[in-house]
């Protein structure tokens, strides 16, 4: 049988053999790194113009180079790991996405493993085979750091922009929340417009949670803008100029218990509305499953500042209904209700099944008892008040 020359002593030195192929590969790195730039061209991300490309070969023709000396003993070597962390963070910066960064750092493990297969000889077939394993971990290394780097990065930039938004959105309910500039400049941090209709929603306790949490996922983390007030949350959002109905808010908000207050005209106006949305949300009982807004719930907040000011109004008006007989009391406070509620006596007459005659007594006997005209509006209004 013909032996080649030299191939018993290669056989019996596999290290030696393997360092030679390695050092080979060494003086190639300029070719590899125009073998590399080809193969990136299918990865568009990188041709898009979020780097350099002469960056990038400088980038590609080193970390081959420190990738071909950790072959020797299989192992990412410390300046190796050391590089990667550099270029996960710099990839992050750059807006590389991950999977894009990722495909490109492997393509590394495809052009050595091609090369190293150009330049060996027949009878380092054997010794390829038994190296495949540590070239491909020495690679795998290299790439889990660039990623774990890369994450990091991610992270602390996300961190570092909440933050920055923050500091802004804590402007605008500080004193000088309602100042021009202040709100200009919140408007251009938070990627609005500072004339923005927007809708403001305020929770507190458990449902301070439930707010936050529909506030900061899926595709409402982008729209909504969170501060935090003691146990209060409070949430805003740009409404849509296309609707003024619950669609021009994100999804999901008519099932959350919150105080709302809609309609807000720009960003000077948040920190206010955000007082009334706070002011709704303590009115919330345990039968609601919603929000409340100032539509529904103005005459339980005026009634709740009068009685904090000393003047309970409902109590005023049971006390003038007092001297009623169970079943007159009943008959008026059920004629009241309709007529406030539509504000005409055929209305109430249909609704309660009576005659307008009848409806009109009663409106008057009630008129005797407690001194409220209701056909004057700014007295009916008391009565809307004393019994929200």
């Amino acid at each position: 049988m013909h032996t080649i020359p030299g191939a018993a002593s290669r056989a019996e030195n596999p290290e030696r053999r393997w360092a030679e192929l390695t050092s080979e590969l060494g003086g190639r790195q300029a070719e590899l790194a125009d073998e590399f730039m080809q193969r990136l061209e299918q990865i568009t991300d990188y041709t898009s113009g979020l780097v350099d490309l002469n960056e990038v070969r400088d980038t590609a023709e080193f970390s081959l180079r420190l990738l071909t000396e950790s072959l020797t003993d299989g192992h990412a070597a410390a300046e190796l790991l050391e590089f990667a962390t550099g270029l996960g963070a710099k990839r992050a910066r750059q807006g590389i996405p991950p999977e894009s960064l990722i495909n490109a750092v492997r393509l590394d493990f495809s052009i050595m493993w091609s090369e190293l297969l150009a330049i060996a000889r027949p009878e380092d077939a054997i010794l390829l085979a038994s190296r495949v394993e540590p070239v491909w971990r020495v690679v795998d290394e290299y790439a889990s750091q660039t990623q774990a780097s890369y994450l990091a990065e991610r992270v602390r930039m996300a961190q570092d922009e909440s933050d920055y938004r923050q500091e802004f959105i804590a402007r605008l309910f500080g004193p000088a929340g309602q100042a021009p500039d202040v709100a200009a400049k919140a408007a251009s941090a938070l990627g609005l417009n500072v004339e923005d209709q927007l809708g403001v929603a305020a929770a507190a306790g458990s449902d301070a949670e439930t707010l936050r949490r529909w506030a900061s996922t899926g595709p409402r983390r982008r729209r909504c803008f969170i501060h935090q007030v003691d146990s209060v949350a409070v949430v805003f959002w740009p409404r849509s100029r296309r609707s003024r109905e619950w669609g021009a808010h994100p999804a999901g908000l008519s099932e959350l218990r919150c105080g709302l207050a809609d309609d807000v005209k720009g960003l000077r106006g948040v920190s206010a509305a955000a007082a009334v949305a706070t002011s709704l949300a303590q009115l919330l009982g345990d039968k609601d499953d919603g929000p409340i807004t100032l539509e529904s719930g103005w005459a339980q907040m005026a009634r709740r500042s009068l009685r904090d000011a000393g003047l309970d109004l409902g109590t005023v008006v049971d006390q003038r209904l007092a001297n009623c007989r169970g079943a007159e009391r009943e008959r008026l406070v059920a004629t009241v209700d309709a007529y406030i509620d539509s504000g005409s006596v055929s209305t109430t007459a249909a609704t309660l099944y009576c005659h307008r005659n009848t409806i009109l007594t009663r409106l008057r006997r009630f008129q005797e008892l407690t001194g409220i005209d209701l056909a004057v509006p700014a007295q009916a209004a008391k009565v809307v008040v004393a019994w929200a």
